[in-house]
């Protein structure tokens, strides 16, 4: 495992600014550029690269990565930057040529692709707008028209059921979530998110949903303190909360420590994706692994395939979690 100390190595700056990044301290005084370094390192130490024989790269294969992240929105949560990584990493491997174009990109007049590999999620706008770049599109994160496209995708529903089945086996039955949201088509148009609909079918099936253990924002680290903050003013407090991602874990962790409560002694606490600093938290946070550089890896095998074969049929590809259960969580 990658230490703080090797990332530092690797990204050129200190161990105690390595740590204050991963920690998203906001006192830190630092530029995005820096910021970007020290995850990217983190991310790369992290990935683990097959040691399997290479397929032959069809030559002067070149591909265009659509993020529908900002390069600032991407530092607030590294979940798609590991995604990301993970392409280019594979591109990299097969001598694959790429360009990357974020959201705020104007997609008229990009040179000519032979695919596009969308990171994210995206509205019928923006996916017509994708499709004027190329018509062999894979969607890594999002599946919005199987019938249409290559798509590579979690099982959030398996995940989340396994993290509250042991939150239950440890006794917890008040168990609050806190969630992010997502709009697409410009705002108009929010996000399914599985995770917030598993966590209600859940508690209902089990007759401990409680309306007011239920508060949602954005999925980064300010939300996760600014939500928390509120929830332990309730008359009732949960013992035990599911966030949605590990950013906003850590935003929970803050709001936690300075209310005077401990973490799990006074609040249970399970995050989801396992980016690279959930190890390196006191206490280290219990999460649901999703293989974020496996997805994006997938992604680019996806569109080798379609391109190197013709193949007409639509595959949807979804990959597995781990659930990784660490310090965070305790029996009541």
């Amino acid at each position: 495992m990658a230490t703080i100390k090797d990332i530092a190595a690797k990204s050129g700056v200190s161990i105690s600014t390595v740590s204050r990044v991963l920690n998203f301290d906001e006192s830190l005084n630092v530029p995005d550029t820096t910021k970007k370094r020290v995850f990217e390192a983190a991310e790369e130490l992290n990935y683990t690269r097959k040691k399997e024989k290479k397929t032959k790269a069809m030559k002067g294969t070149k591909l265009a990565i659509v993020h529908w992240y900002s390069e600032k929105e991407e530092l607030g949560d590294p979940y798609y930057l590991s995604i990301r990584i993970g392409v280019e990493k594979k591109c990299d491997e097969e001598s694959i040529q790429t360009i990357r174009l974020n959201k705020e990109e104007n997609y008229n007049n990009i040179e000519s692709v032979d695919g596009v590999i969308a990171i994210g999620k995206f509205g019928r706008e923006e996916i017509d707008f994708i499709s004027q770049i190329s018509n062999n599109i894979v969607f890594v994160d999002s599946s919005p028209d199987e019938d249409q496209f290559d798509s590579v995708v979690i099982d959030f529903k398996k995940a989340m059921i396994e993290g509250l089945d042991y939150l239950i086996s440890l006794g917890h039955k008040n168990i609050g979530y806190i969630g992010g949201e997502e709009f697409i088509n410009k705002g108009r148009e929010k996000v399914k998110d599985y995770r917030e609909i598993t966590y209600i079918e859940y508690m209902r099936s089990k007759g401990m949903f409680n309306e007011e253990f239920i508060s949602l924002g954005s999925f980064t680290h300010a939300d996760g303190y600014n939500i928390m903050k509120k929830m332990l003013k309730l008359k009732e407090v949960p013992t035990a909360f599911f966030l949605s991602n590990d950013t906003m874990a850590i935003g929970a962790y803050k709001a936690i420590i300075e209310e005077g409560l401990k973490i799990p002694e006074d609040i249970s606490i399970i995050g989801f994706n396992d980016i690279s600093t959930a190890k390196y938290l006191v206490p280290s946070l219990s999460t649901i692994k999703v293989y974020t550089e496996f997805m994006g890896e997938s992604a680019v095998e996806l569109m080798l395939e379609k391109l190197r074969t013709d193949r007409e049929i639509n595959k949807k590809v979804i990959i597995p979690t781990k659930f990784l259960i660490r310090e965070s969580c305790r029996k009541i």
